[in-house]
């Protein structure tokens, strides 16, 4: 049972209806006030008539006297359910059909095992019936004021699963109502007090990002006029350096900002249908020693994410592993499968896993270039539309990148 009020509602109702049986069990074996009133009441009635052998003349006019005033249809019968005495109509026990006349509203067994049937209650008749529809009662009135209290606690729960649920898709804004004086009230409490530092301090990241960034173009722009300038006065092998670091700076920055973007929102801002397979084709004709095979997919996504994504993969390939590079295309009912292979040594199992933590680099990998994001975008964007991203043994000690996105289209 996966609903918390239930749980709550449930354990009180099996409570209540324990507590009713085993105080009627109690009372069934011990006794009490109810059930000895019954008792004395059965001994009072006997005493005030004649013997159960008497006449049914002396038997008749002591039911007459006992009940004289009292506006009821009142029976005596044998211990066997027979007739003895009878005021007003006739009333019978209810397991003996035999004989004639409704049902009695009270009866009482006397101790020599007659019966006294009365058409109106006359004291208690069966205790424990009496005490056992009380505590019934009792249970009903308890469950049907409980199950509103009951419903409301769990609700504030409910609506602060919300909060916590919207807060962790990326809705750093999300805060839930504060209601009430209790411990409920005081968890709404710190969660809004967590939800705002943790707003606070992502607001302060993404600014911090934000402003090293524009402060780093500025030194590159100058930079990039400053080696234009130089034109032939510097020499060429330096000047291609120069500008190749400032290729791979310019990089570095493009790559901090869009994983900054990327945690920050949970699913894609733009979605449009993707031709998977011609995306994949147009990126795979800018690389040397790279072939393509696979089937036609259209999938729901952004494509500039995507087109990053594939390009990260192609790029590290390129520069981490060795010519010829695959790429291949397949799908499942659900899912299209990206899987892209070299002919290099691959990566150590123990690695698999870290190439995707951000600038992480395997020890004695083949190239140092690059920026040491790419996987790891290539993870988060893959998870941004759903899927996700791993790195496979693929045999003869070599591994393979495999990234699933799920065949979503749009509406």
């Amino acid at each position: 049972m996966s609903r918390l009020y239930l749980r709550f509602y449930l354990t009180l109702l099996v409570c209540l209806v324990l507590f009713a049986l085993a105080g009627t069990l109690v009372m069934h074996r011990a006794g009490g006030p109810v059930s000895q009133a019954s008792e004395a009441l059965a001994r009072v009635v006997q005493n005030a008539l004649p013997p159960a052998d008497a006449p049914r003349a002396e038997q008749q006019a002591a039911v007459t006297r006992l009940v004289s005033g009292l506006s009821a249809n009142v029976s005596l019968l044998r211990a066997d359910g027979t007739p003895i005495a009878t005021i007003g109509m006739p009333l019978r026990l209810r397991h003996a059909s035999e004989h004639g006349g409704p049902s009695p509203a009270w009866v009482i067994r006397l101790p020599d095992g007659r019966w006294l049937l009365a058409s109106v209650p006359i004291g208690f008749g069966h205790p424990a019936h009496v005490l056992l529809l009380a505590l019934v009662a009792l249970a009903l009135l308890v469950a049907l004021a409980a199950y509103p209290i009951v419903r409301r606690i769990t609700r504030r729960l409910e609506r602060l699963e919300a909060g916590v649920t919207a807060l962790g898709t990326g809705n750093l804004g999300a805060r839930v109502a504060v209601e009430g004086h209790d411990e409920v009230a005081r968890l709404a409490e710190r969660f809004n007090d967590a939800a705002a530092r943790i707003e606070s301090l992502v607001g302060a990241q993404r600014s911090l990002l934000a402003h090293a960034s524009h402060e780093l173009r500025t030194p590159l722009a100058r930079i990039r006029m400053a080696v234009e300038l130089m034109k032939d006065a510097a020499e060429p092998r330096r000047k291609a350096g120069l500008e190749r670091d400032i290729a791979e700076l310019d990089a570095l920055i493009d790559e901090i900002l869009l994983s900054s973007r990327l945690d920050a929102i949970a699913t894609p801002a733009t979605t449009e249908a993707i031709d998977l397979l011609a995306l994949l084709a147009e990126e795979c004709a800018q690389y040397p020693d790279t072939t393509l095979e696979g089937e036609a997919v259209v999938i729901a996504g952004d494509g500039r994410l995507l087109r990053r994504l594939i390009r990260n993969l192609l790029d590290n390939a390129q520069k981490h592993g060795q010519a010829p590079t695959t790429v291949r295309l397949h799908t499942t009912p659900s899912e299209a499968v990206i899987r892209v292979s070299d002919a290099g040594s691959g990566v150590p199992s123990s690695d698999r896993e870290r190439v995707f933590e951000p600038f992480y680099r395997p020890a004695g990998a083949v190239s140092t270039r690059g920026s040491g994001l790419g996987l790891a975008l290539v993870r988060k964007i893959a998870r941004h539309h759903g899927g996700d991203a791993q790195c496979l043994e693929a045999g003869t000690g070599a591994s393979a990148f495999l990234v699933t996105l799920p065949i979503r289209l749009t509406n």
